[in-house]
């Protein structure tokens, strides 16, 4: 059975958050609130942890997960940045939109696919996941925390404990989230692609 805590959306208790850093510091998966949807992830490099959450999600190794990040210094550590980019990242982080940029070289290939060598990034707007990645000191890998053939995210965490505390090491309450997904930027082109519509301020950009 998982451990299930409560946190402050605004004000997150640090003892709480210590707990969580431990679980995924053993190697164990957790579901906690974003600024669009719940999510559900792990550390780098925990293959386990990383096949637990494609069976839990019922997806196979197509799909690519997000690297949460702090700071756009951590993005730059995992990923290619241009200047221009750079601009754009600094304009619209943090938030709820997640950029496409060329995978740098200190990537593991289990976050993207080997061919494109493309990694999503977002820098996200919630004390919670902030909090955590302080803690953590490096980036979460993350997937929007939605059942098979559901395209949107589960929002009660209550209904999420009932659902699935027996499948993960850890849950964050942190209130409801909404249903409406990010945005996906795709940077790695000339020019920004739009690939998926949701949350976010894309102004300028697009």
């Amino acid at each position: 059975m998982s451990l299930f805590l409560t946190i402050h959306p605004a004000n997150p208790q640090i003892r709480l958050i210590q707990k969580i850093t431990d679980i995924l510091n053993s190697g164990g998966i957790l579901i906690y609130p974003t600024d669009s949807v719940y999510a559900i992830g792990c550390k780098i490099g925990e293959k386990r942890a990383v096949d637990r959450i494609r069976m839990i999600r019922g997806i196979g190794k197509d799909q690519d997960f997000t690297l949460l990040c702090r700071n756009l210094s951590e993005v730059a550590k995992f990923a290619k940045v241009s200047d221009s980019n750079f601009r754009i990242l600094k304009a619209k982080t943090p938030g709820p939109v997640t950029f496409l940029l060329p995978a740098s070289s200190s990537l593991p290939t289990r976050l993207f696919q080997p061919k494109r060598k493309v990694v999503g990034i977002r820098i996200p707007q919630n004390n919670i996941v902030m909090a955590l990645l302080t803690e953590l000191d490096e980036p979460l890998m993350s997937l929007t925390f939605a059942i098979k053939n559901d395209p949107y995210g589960l929002s009660d965490p209550d209904e999420i404990r009932q659902r699935f505390e027996s499948v993960v090491d850890g849950i964050i309450n942190g209130g409801y989230c909404g249903i409406e997904l990010t945005s996906v930027v795709d940077l790695t082109g000339q020019v920004p692609k739009l690939i998926r519509a949701g949350l976010g301020d894309l102004d300028s950009i697009m």
